[in-house]
């Protein structure tokens, strides 16, 4: 059994989702893992991972709608605002969401179905670097 972990930095333009599963992939195959699992984390509060469909950006713009209407950014219903109006909108999303994720690894490839890509999930407004954690279990 072999493992292996890597971080990767994710540089945010505000609020959306960001694929990246292009580096995701690429880090798998470096590992030479054939067979076996891939755990993701996102080392924020504030930001989540996802796995949505890649293929018709209408997708991922109906995703930041839904949660604007799902989590408001009005002060007047939170306690905690004295990061900024977004903030604690944002925190709430991330709990609604995911920080961790689960592949299995099937030839050397994120057992991902034909539309599926991997995504960092921005909560905030402004830009912000985030770091996903990639660890790889396996033969």
């Amino acid at each position: 059994m072999r493992q292996a972990a890597h971080p990767i930095q994710i540089q945010t333009r505000g609020k959306g989702l960001y694929e990246i599963s292009p580096q995701v992939l690429g880090w798998v195959r470096e590992t030479g893992i054939v067979t076996g699992l891939l755990t993701l984390f996102i080392q924020h509060t504030s930001a989540s991972l996802t796995i949505q469909e890649n293929a018709d950006p209408d997708v991922v713009a109906d995703l930041n709608a839904y949660f604007e209407r799902l989590v408001p950014e009005d002060t007047r219903l939170y306690r905690h605002t004295i990061e900024g109006p977004d903030d604690m909108p944002a925190h709430i999303r991330a709990a609604l969401t995911q920080t961790q994720l689960t592949i299995p690894i099937v030839d050397r490839r994120p057992a991902l179905g034909t539309w599926q890509g991997i995504f960092v999930f921005e909560h905030r407004d402004s830009p912000h670097r985030r770091t996903v954690t990639l660890h790889a279990l396996g033969e």
